[in-house]
């Protein structure tokens, strides 16, 4: 059967360079991008990446995927508009994250929910006015207490008056 299907394949191949359908197609004549030296198996998943401008971590494994995305929490939360929407963001991260520890497959990294009321407090710090935050507790100048002289503790020992 397969002798067959490569024979009617073949036939429509021929057909369709005779007819001229393969003549002035784009590229013509030029190299496959990608094919140089050092030869590249993954030249061609690389170039549909550039080219359909998809991000690379398509490529990792799932839990690599998900450090990534926890690792960019808080740029992802900081433009959300509401308390809610943060949460529901992390709650949606974190069902990924449970579901993939439940069934984990690829290499073993660990990998943890991200705390919720963490992730808030973070952001409400950002969202709060400058004018209704608390101000940022300034420690106070280190004093180095007096120094005594090692002997001061001796019950003998009198201080002369200066």
């Amino acid at each position: 059967m397969t002798e067959a299907w490569d024979a009617a394949v073949e036939a429509q191949i021929r057909g369709a360079v005779q007819r001229g359908e393969f003549d002035d197609l784009p590229g013509m004549g030029k190299p496959i991008p990608g094919r140089g030296m050092p030869y590249d198996e993954s030249w061609w998943i690389k170039s549909f990446l550039e080219r359909e401008k998809l991000p690379s971590d398509l490529l990792l494994p799932t839990p690599l995927q998900l450090r990534r995305r926890i690792e960019q929490v808080p740029d992802e939360v900081r433009d959300l508009p509401t308390e809610q929407s943060v949460r529901d963001f992390v709650g949606n991260l974190n069902a990924q994250i449970v579901a993939w520890l439940r069934n984990p497959d690829g290499p073993r990294v660990v990998v943890r929910p991200v705390n919720a009321d963490e992730v808030v407090r973070r952001w409400r710090a950002e969202h709060t006015p400058p004018a209704t935050r608390a101000p940022a507790a300034t420690p106070a100048p280190a004093v180095a207490p007096a120094r005594r002289s090692r002997w001061a503790w001796l019950p003998w020992r009198r201080r002369r008056a200066n």
